[in-house]
């Protein structure tokens, strides 16, 4: 064969070989030169279901060193009804204004001996408090700049594992098929917290970042007919509308939605989830966090919660009187946290069944044999 013909042959096997490693070989994401320490060997969903969401790895920086402020400083700059996270260990609580999650999503904090996460993802509503300790480790998170279902994908530093915000769960790494520990947790409004914890600390919005807390960059997000189209490309459960809260509960295999539309009716819920006897509570009073283009300026939405009706062994009856919930077995009232702040149980503290809320699409997804709450059914 002729020399320029053998050139000819060498680099055209060159370029198919070129080819072949571009098309083939190519990494699931365009950023993977950012997780060199990720084991992508081991994942528990497929990678061409994760979506990139904008900003890359910590493209959406998580709060690292948090600092907090008295009830009475936190006034200043934070309204009534704007909607605060709230996590408590014992005597010791503390609230974390969506106003700032909404930009940073994960605040890695500590509270009483406990080293926690607290997480939201606003394009699903999904408020968690995990444990940062795991098998002997003491982990750290941020996001990876991924959507899963329309839910924030976390990664911790340690392992550079990935995990589904919305459950937990370690998708893609070392910690593939491991469970963080769930916290229970709640939204509600800062005058909810404050009322009931006039002791509490509350998130400062003296991050030293230039972000425009108070501003929804999600302005009408509650009003859409579908979420954004690009993080979400499955069939929708039509039982409910797509953007419509609820309330997630789980016992073994029954797992129960509890709509806000039906909530908003009845503000004390009593019925079984699995073999739990339940109490719902929902109160107005608090604005949603991705509505208005101001959130102090949004629409109402309810603070929901779910708890066990049995203290000590005994099953409690409640009722709302006088806008108090009460129950009847002994007349004690019990506020939106589960606890007695006075009669014969003064102290005591129902225990928290439910998931959280969050919007129904993204619940019914990951949740697909979930029934839907309405007692006339």
């Amino acid at each position: 064969m002729h020399k320029p013909a053998i050139l000819a042959v060498s680099l055209f096997v060159l370029l198919y070989l070129v080819w072949v490693l571009t098309v083939f070989a190519k990494p699931p994401f365009a950023d993977m030169y950012d997780w060199a320490n990720t084991d992508f060997s081991h994942t528990s969903v497929e990678l061409s279901d994760m979506v990139e969401g904008g900003p890359g790895k910590d493209g959406i920086r998580s709060i690292d060193q948090p600092e907090f402020e008295t009830i009475e400083s936190t006034e200043k700059w934070l309204d009534d009804r704007e909607p605060v996270i709230v996590f408590t260990s014992g005597a010791f609580s503390k609230a974390y204004p969506l106003q700032i999650l909404i930009y940073h999503e994960i605040v890695n904090d500590q509270l009483n001996g406990h080293e926690v996460a607290i997480t939201y993802c606003p394009l699903c509503n999904a408020a968690m408090v995990f444990s940062r300790q795991h098998k002997g480790a003491l982990l750290d998170f941020g996001t990876t700049g991924k959507v899963y279902t329309n839910n924030l994908v976390m990664y911790d530093r340690q392992t550079e594992s990935w995990w589904l915000q919305f459950t937990g769960e370690g998708v893609v790494g070392d910690y593939s098929g491991d469970s963080l520990q769930l916290l229970p947790s709640q939204i509600v409004s800062f005058k909810q917290f404050k009322d009931a914890y006039p002791l509490g600390e509350v998130l400062s919005n003296k991050t030293g970042l230039n972000k425009k807390y108070g501003i929804n960059p999600y302005a009408n997000y509650d009003s859409r007919i579908v979420p954004i189209a690009w993080f979400y490309r499955k069939p929708f459960d039509d039982r409910l509308p797509v953007m419509e809260r609820v309330l997630g509960m789980i016992d073994g295999n029954d797992v129960t939605a509890f709509p806000f539309s039906y909530l908003t009716t009845k503000p004390i819920v009593q019925t079984k989830v699995g073999n739990l006897d339940v109490l719902i509570i929902s109160k107005p009073g608090m604005a949603s966090a991705v509505d208005a283009r101001t959130i102090r300026e949004s629409k109402d939405t309810l603070a929901a919660a779910g708890y066990s009706r049995t203290v000590g062994g005994r099953l409690l009856d409640f009722e709302l009187n006088n806008n108090k919930i009460v129950d009847l077995q002994t007349g004690s009232t019990w506020n939106m946290f589960g606890v007695a702040v006075d009669g014969e149980f003064k102290g005591a503290r129902l225990e928290k069944l439910d998931r959280g809320v969050y919007f129904s699409f993204v619940w019914l997804d990951f949740y697909p044999g979930s029934k839907i709450f309405d007692e006339d059914v």
